[in-house]
């Protein structure tokens, strides 16, 4: 894992996005190609550049620049007095993403939260195993499987989990990329048709920006999803131009071929 270089380009990603108000089109000279599209899957930077940033979000996010724990999909949660439950109350009024290979007909409940996380833990979940070759690394690494007991539907719109121990960073831990929320209803549909491995190559979520389309190692599209829970953004698509060179990204930049770049040193 590359946690430095993954904070710097978010932080990097997220001036970008600050400070190009009057643009309509932002372009983003990564510095890599994704790994894939569900950030729980992978550890790479470029792959939550890539995907949990502009296309997720999680029950709880950082403050930018800061690692205060803030209200992100969860508009509030209770801890127990022992620290082993914490109960998220879900922001009502979610949507998920509508793009060209999918229509959501609900909003964000806790089937999704549920979802996202019982198919990192339950290895009878359908998508415990959907991507040969790839597994919940960064879960893994933080004890997640070890850590949660349960896993509780209160009701529609609440959702309790249930620790085997007190754990003062589980909290920081919701906020990680690995804790990224899909929809429940993507990936049943996705099971339904027999292309479990579109989850991972043509994301839905709740996040500022939906999917429109990659090509490897050149590309990657994105739009402003115009009924963003958290309001829509102020320029209307997000270009990736894969950049591998450092000192290509900079050209490219000084020639105005893109407006962000990372790492200008090799």
């Amino acid at each position: 894992m590359k946690p430095m270089k993954t904070l710097l380009a978010a932080t990097i990603l997220a001036a970008g996005f600050a400070t190009a108000a009057s643009a309509k089109t932002l372009v983003y000279c990564s510095e890599g190609s994704p790994e894939g599209f569900d950030p729980a899957l992978y550890t790479a930077g470029t792959t939550f550049d890539a995907s949990s940033k502009p296309v997720y979000n999680r029950l709880v996010e950082f403050k930018r620049g800061t690692t205060e724990v803030v209200p992100g999909l969860a508009e509030s949660w209770d801890v127990s007095d022992d620290g082993m439950e914490y109960t998220f109350k879900i922001r009502p009024g979610v949507k998920f993403h509508t793009t060209d290979y999918f229509t959501p007909s609900r909003e964000l409940n806790a089937d999704d939260v549920i979802f996202s996380f019982e198919r990192q833990l339950n290895k009878d979940n359908p998508f415990h195993a959907y991507v040969e070759g790839a597994s919940w690394e960064y879960f893994s690494y933080m004890s997640m499987p070890d850590l949660i007991k349960s896993i509780e539907k209160v009701d529609d719109m609440t959702v309790k989990f249930v620790l085997n121990r007190a754990e003062a960073p589980f909290m920081a831990n919701m906020a990680m990329d690995f804790a990224s929320i899909v929809s429940k209803e993507y990936a049943d549909k996705l099971q339904d048709g027999g292309a479990l491995s579109d989850l991972n190559q043509k994301p839905v979520g709740t996040g500022p920006f939906s999917f429109v389309a990659y090509q490897p190692d050149a590309v990657i599209r994105y739009k402003a999803f115009a009924d963003y829970w958290n309001g829509k953004q102020p320029i209307d698509d997000l270009v990736f131009a894969i950049t591998t060179e450092a000192s290509v990204r900079q050209q490219k930049l000084l020639a105005g071929e893109c407006h962000v770049m990372p790492y200008p040193n090799p």
